[in-house]
């Protein structure tokens, strides 16, 4: 990558989009000041509840031909895996129709799993190569990740999106019977059918991860400035600045809106409307669980990804469409726990309450599931870096990458112009 210019770059937001782009844009020769209100890494960010998944073969939108007819159920059944609350669904109403067309076909399966799959090739290798510039190697592992059901009949019910991501370059081992157990000794026997995509990985601590990568980036001379970002200062189409809750105004160069569900209002004083929905997961971690699986692994007969980590057992999953603002609804919680314990039998259940943990989150999502990923419609010098939905962790890496060549004025690496926002207009 080019070093040319030495702009002062504005960072706004540390999860993983943002501390990946700081990294790569000081790798670039730029002067780099991250606002972050909280702290990097912390459970206010989308990033701190990831399921740790490093999924290069996500390449499919929550949406699927179909789901429309599902919709009376995600209304009159708050605690299913997909649940939106009454309250809310007039606001969402809008997200929910261009979410339901986004899927509605194969074909628009097939050209979302072609957008992001150059985004999100590689991942695990990319940020592998992050970890260990940042200090930390054994948060990443690439040893494959696993999708279990039931039965076989449960992978080929979901047929169509196997088929897109073989369409689009992704393998994958087939696993059953003996060799399943022999694999996952711990998982319930009910479970008799597995993949095993190879290409794949994971996080082991997505906070600690994200934390790391932010005080590399301070190491290497990025500022970090505990401050939410209020808006922007444009001249016609030239930024001056950003403004600050603090009631002061950061002179810079350019700033990259990263800041997970409270991008939107930025972006749209840059000159681009972008449909941002709240998608909120919930994880459980059980502290000290002594069973589980040896992969991380995706359970369909219970709609979770489990995953061991540094501080425990992490099983996420549940999209609730709710406001921000909406309390939590813990029995999703309690939910995931219970899958999880009837999913790995060994385990004690009840498993001891001074151990387990619960959080909830906002995954900021587009409808049609790719992020926002560009330059702002109204400045040259706004980089959009956000909605990145179900893959912000996985495409972080990359996206750190593209974000820095915009900045240098470089050509990006893989095609983007399926992730600019105009698709909205």
């Amino acid at each position: 990558m080019s070093r040319a210019g030495n702009r002062h770059v504005v960072v706004i937001g540390a999860g993983i989009e943002g501390a990946a782009s700081a990294v790569e844009l000081l790798r670039a020769g730029h002067r780099v000041t991250i606002l972050e209100p909280g702290e990097p890494g912390g459970e206010q960010a989308a990033s701190f509840g990831n399921a740790g998944w490093l999924s290069s073969h996500s390449v499919l939108p929550p949406s699927a031909p179909g789901l429309w007819k599902k919709v009376p159920g995600f209304l009159a059944d708050p605690l299913g895996p997909l649940a939106v609350r009454w309250q809310h669904f007039p606001r969402a109403l809008p997200w929910l129709l261009r979410y339901l067309a986004a899927g509605s076909s194969e074909a628009k399966l097939l050209r979302i799993a072609q957008a992001l799959r150059p985004l999100l090739k590689d991942s695990p290798v990319l940020h592998g190569a992050l970890a260990r510039e940042a200090g930390v190697p054994h948060l990443i592992e690439h040893k494959g990740l696993m999708n279990a059901w039931y039965s076989r009949a449960g992978f080929e019910a979901e047929a169509m999106g196997w088929r897109i991501r073989r369409q689009v370059g992704i393998r994958w081992t087939e696993v059953e019977g003996e060799a399943l157990r022999a694999m996952e000794p711990d998982l319930d026997p009910a479970y008799t059918f597995a993949v095993l995509t190879e290409e794949a990985g994971r996080c082991l601590s997505p906070g600690r991860y994200v934390a790391a990568l932010v005080a590399h980036a301070q190491r290497q001379g990025a500022a970090l400035r505990k401050v939410a970002a209020t808006g922007l200062r444009l001249e016609g189409r030239a930024l001056r600045g950003v403004a600050l809750a603090d009631g002061t105004l950061l002179d810079c160069d350019a700033a990259v809106i990263c800041c997970g569900i409270r991008s939107a209002p930025l972006a749209a004083q840059a000159g681009d409307k972008v449909p941002l929905q709240t998608e909120r997961g919930y994880h459980v971690m059980l502290r000290g669980a002594n069973q589980g699986p040896r992969h991380s692994i995706s359970l369909g007969g219970a709609k979770m990804v489990v995953n061991a980590m540094e501080d425990g057992l992490r099983a996420a999953g549940q999209v609730e469409i709710a406001s921000v603002e909406a309390a939590p609804n813990w029995k999703r919680a309690e939910i995931l726990r219970d899958h999880l314990l009837r999913s790995f039998p060994g385990l004690p259940n009840p498993f001891p309450a001074d151990h387990v943990t619960t959080w909830l989150g906002h995954r900021p999502s587009t409808p049609d599931g790719m992020p926002c990923l560009g330059r702002a419609s109204g400045c040259a010098d706004v980089i959009h870096a956000f909605g990145h939905g179900h893959v912000g962790l996985v495409a972080g890496a990359r996206t750190g990458r593209i974000v820095a060549e915009l900045v240098s004025g470089e050509p990006p690496e893989i095609p983007i112009e399926a992730f600019s926002p105009a698709r909205f207009r």
